[in-house]
C-alpha cells in the first residue's frame, strides 16, 4: 500500500485531499520565496513566509504521521529561525541549502501523488549542509 493509500485508510478523505492540495501549494511557493532572498529588501518578509510554510508542513505532517516530512520541515524551520534571528540578509550558502531542501519537499510531494510505497531517501547534503549554512549566514 502506498503513502497516499495509507493516508486514505487512516484519515478522512477530505483531510487527505486538503493536505495534498495545500502541501502542493506550499511547495510551489517555496522557490520564489527562496529566490527572493537574494534581494536584501525581501529578506525579512520571505524568511517569515518560509518559516510559516515549514511550520505548517511540520504540523500537518505530525498530524498525519508523515515522519520524513515532519523531520525535514523541523530542520528547515530551525535553520530559518536561526537565520532570521542572526542576520538581515541571506548568504548564497543558505539560499543554496534552501533550494536543495525545497527540492526534497517536491520529491516528497511527488511520492505522495504517485502513491509510492515509501518516501524518497533524504538528500544527505541537507543534513551535511544544515550546519555549514548557518555558519555562512
Amino acid at each position: 500500500m502506498g503513502i497516499f493509500s495509507q493516508l486514505e485508510v487512516n484519515f478522512d478523505r477530505e483531510i487527505v485531499e486538503d493536505f495534498v492540495f495545500h502541501y502542493a501549494l506550499m511547495c510551489k511557493n517555496m522557490k520564489p520565496l527562496i529566490a527572493g532572498l537574494l534581494h536584501p529588501e525581501n529578506y525579512r518578509k520571505n524568511m517569515g513566509e518560509l518559516a510559516h510554510i515549514f511550520h505548517n508542513i511540520k504540523s500537518a505532517a505530525g498530524f498525519l504521521h508523515l515522519e520524513p516530512l515532519m523531520y525535514l520541515s523541523h530542520v528547515c524551520e530551525e535553520v530559518v529561525e536561526q537565520a532570521r534571528m542572526s542576520q538581515t540578509y541571506a548568504s548564497k550558502a543558505l539560499v543554496d541549502w534552501l533550494v536543495v531542501a525545497s527540492e526534497q519537499f517536491e520529491c516528497y510531494r511527488r511520492d505522495i501523488g504517485k502513491d509510492a510505497a515509501d518516501f524518497t531517501g533524504l538528500n544527505p547534503s541537507i543534513i551535511q549542509r544544515e550546519f555549514d549554512s548557518l555558519e555562512c549566514v
